[in-house]
């Protein structure tokens, strides 16, 4: 019988391509999301790539009581792959309220139906905005976390703070958290991949949208930066890459081969690549031509970072293996069929 898996957030970005690899690696898939920042047209695609429409729920984890009756009407959950949470750095800094209510109070409550329900497994969507501005790179998981530059970010270094007080006070849970690096690209097949609602946080969407016409150019935030051209420098890894990391995760704590009751892995590509060669290399890409402006530097934005990913290779046995070139391919070409572009 297939092992049942609850993916918070399973509509968004990251949730949706982890749904497809979860299903096509066997697992049953249970999601909760409340749409915030997706659309409820994703779970059609995803069905038509993986073959099979996954269970959906939809309400926010921060509400206690819908999170504990949606484990009192589905028993039998054996792993959460929690993705559900707010993610715009600038927008953390607007309001930081909302992210820190939303972000952890939805962990906490999945915390208390883990041991409540005896559902003692979680894989945490984490990132690398733990280690703020590093000192040394790359970052390995032994590099120091330091003060967030965002709300966003230090919501992320307080859940896994969280985590790992809960797996030590309550030994019956098990958790992993992946600290991603910066995720780009769709999945091949062209039906899901980033679609942000409203103006777009992160760089490939924005690059893509305004190859597409919808922005007038795309803001390069900063080109003052101690770097080799100026621009902000990060490690760029295709979605479909970090997807499979979820199900090599999930894999490791249902197999009970986890070392520890708290684990954390970096997910990137062990490379840093610069905004300005992310822009050349979507031109190069797709032979298209991007308006592009050099504005001021963004609050909440560190200058440079890049993952060693040594550990996750060895240990996971998780290796990235999609290149630039055709990750930004196939978000131009997910870009090109939801705006309807031949």
């Amino acid at each position: 019988m297939a092992k049942k898996i609850l993916v918070t957030g399973g509509t968004g970005y990251i949730g949706s391509h982890t749904v497809v690899e979860l299903q096509e690696s066997g697992y049953e898939v249970v999601i909760v999301d409340d749409l915030s920042n997706s659309s409820i047209d994703v779970l059609d695609n995803i069905a038509k790539i993986s073959g099979t429409k996954p269970a959906f729920e939809q309400f926010n984890l921060a509400d206690k009581e819908k999170t504990s009756d949606f484990f009192k009407r589905n028993q039998g959950i054996e792993a959460i792959i929690h993705f559900a949470a707010f993610k715009a750095v600038g927008e953390s800094v607007q309001i930081p309220l909302n992210y820190y209510r939303n972000n952890l109070v939805s962990l906490m409550n999945l915390l208390d139906c883990q041991r409540e329900f005896n559902v003692p497994n979680m894989v945490f969507s984490s990132s690398c905005t733990v280690y703020g501005q590093p000192e040394k790179l790359p970052v390995t998981e032994a590099t120091p976390r330091k003060d967030a530059e965002s709300p966003y970010g230090n919501t992320k270094r307080v859940s896994e703070d969280i985590l790992q007080d809960s797996v030590k006070a309550y030994p019956e849970l098990k958790a992993i958290a992946l600290r991603y690096f910066n995720p780009i690209g769709a999945h091949p097949s062209a039906l899901i991949g980033e679609l942000p609602l409203g103006v777009p946080q992160n760089l490939v969407p924005f690059i893509t949208q305004t190859a597409a016409g919808l922005r007038d150019e795309l803001k390069v935030f900063g080109d003052d930066y101690n770097t080799p051209d100026g621009s902000a420098v990060r490690d760029y890894i295709n979605v479909v890459d970090l997807a499979k990391a979820h199900v090599t995760a999930i894999a490791r704590l249902l197999d009970g081969k986890n070392k520890a009751n708290y684990e954390i892995f970096n997910l990137g590509t062990g490379d840093g690549l610069s905004v300005l060669e992310v822009v050349k290399g979507f031109e190069r890409a797709t032979g298209e031509k991007l308006n592009y402006k050099i504005v001021e530097r963004r609050a909440g934005d560190v200058e440079q970072i890049w993952a060693d990913t040594t550990y996750a290779n060895e240990e996971l046995g998780w290796k990235a293996e999609k290149g630039l070139d055709e990750t930004l391919l196939s978000a131009w070409n997910w870009e090109k069929k939801v705006r309807g572009i031949e």
